[in-house]
């Protein structure tokens, strides 16, 4: 496929194709998980349904290190309280990139912390230990908070050495990575459950950690602070419901053949990019990474938005994820940086999600991609 191609694909069969379509358990599905809840007269504050969820989600990580977790009810929560088990004074410095969800950034103030914002790696799209480094000689930085930008994992075991080697702690937000982040011997990671994940009980996160220490403070501030009875600190309720927990179980009863059509998908999705007159460029180690959305960047393309309106007129919906970047939200505009930012305010605009979910057919790739040709500048 080429721009010199002048057959046009045929229209999709919808009057357009979305951005993403929620991949949820049918009704039939969770139909078995709430006769057990109904059994059981148990609906939330860790019952029966939720300690089977986190037992599951706990053996698909690798038995070294051991890896403890809970679950809250979001991951933006699960940040907060992370954060907060690390009892830093108020105001403290935590890097983490500028391009971003909202929400990382988000979670670091309502914990009562200073978000200070880095710059990413142009390759990988994410923050790295280098990166920090350079940011901990401008700041004292007290807590690193990566992210797994569109799923690409953080490399723990450079994570680890960091701490080691400086004495700040790392917190991976990993919204997206679940199935794809492993955890490190000091780097914990949150996921998120929401019902754009891989893995989602619709809302939801994960708080994963060797530290069983760690993981017993997120819980119980979770739980209002309570520890044995006693208040001990002020927590709040972050609790993820018996119902949720459902919603989840059924979710992996059927995630390694979702993670397989999900593979699939990526591939052709990928067969058909490649062969267009100016393939897009990938994030590195795509490869590794379990997909819940695509996302290319266009160097090209002088105005990525506009290109975007065009698509959508014919009927391609688009997204230009995590822009505008952080400094440019009012609510994070008098944040501090380490370092210009080069990299971010270079790259950013310049990434493009198209539509992945798999309600898309062969002919919908063949579509998307034939416009994306044919009406990049």
């Amino acid at each position: 496929m080429s721009k010199h191609d002048s057959a046009v694909p045929s229209a999709p069969a919808h009057r357009e194709i979305p951005l993403y379509i929620p991949d949820m358990p049918t009704a039939g599905e969770l139909l078995p998980w709430l006769e057990k809840i109904d059994e059981s007269r148990w609906y939330t504050n860790f019952g029966p349904l939720n300690r089977l969820f986190e037992e599951t989600v706990r053996r698909y990580f690798p038995p070294t290190p051991a890896v403890h977790v809970t679950t809250v009810a979001n991951g933006t929560l699960g940040l907060e309280l992370a954060l907060a088990a690390f009892d830093l004074p108020p105001r403290s410095a935590v890097l983490i990139p500028a391009f971003t969800f909202v929400a990382t950034a988000t979670a670091v103030v309502r914990a009562g912390l200073t978000p200070v914002l880095a710059d990413f790696d142009p390759a990988s799209w994410s923050l790295t230990p280098e990166i920090a480094r350079v940011a901990l000689e401008q700041i004292p930085i007290r807590v690193v908070m990566p992210v797994t930008t569109f799923g690409f994992p953080q490399p723990v075991t450079a994570w680890d050495a960091f701490s080691a080697e400086t004495g700040v702690p790392v917190i991976i937000d990993a919204a997206g990575a679940w199935d794809s982040q492993p955890i490190g011997e000091t780097t914990a990671v949150v996921f998120s459950l929401h019902a754009t994940k891989n893995l989602s009980t619709g809302e939801g996160g994960i708080v994963a950690s060797a530290d069983p220490g760690f993981i017993e403070r997120v819980r119980n501030t979770s739980n209002f602070g309570f520890d044995a009875g006693e208040v001990r600190h002020i927590g709040t309720n972050a609790k993820l419901s018996e119902y949720h927990a459902a919603v989840g179980l059924a979710m992996l009863a059927r995630w390694q053949r979702r993670k397989a059509d999900k593979f699939k998908l990526l591939q052709a999705y990928r067969d058909r990019l490649d062969k267009l007159g100016n393939p897009p460029v990938y994030q590195h180690g795509m490869a590794r990474i379990v997909p819940s959305l695509l996302a290319v960047r266009l160097p090209e393309q002088s105005d990525v938005a506009a290109l975007a309106g065009r698509l959508s007129e014919q009927g391609v919906l688009t997204r230009q994820w995590y822009y505008p970047p952080l400094y440019r939200h009012p609510a994070f505009a008098a944040l501090p940086h380490a370092g210009e930012l080069a990299v971010t305010r270079e790259i950013a605009g310049q990434i493009l999600g198209l539509p992945f979910h798999m309600g898309i057919a062969p002919t919908d790739m063949d579509y998307i991609c034939f416009w994306l040709d044919r009406l990049r500048s």
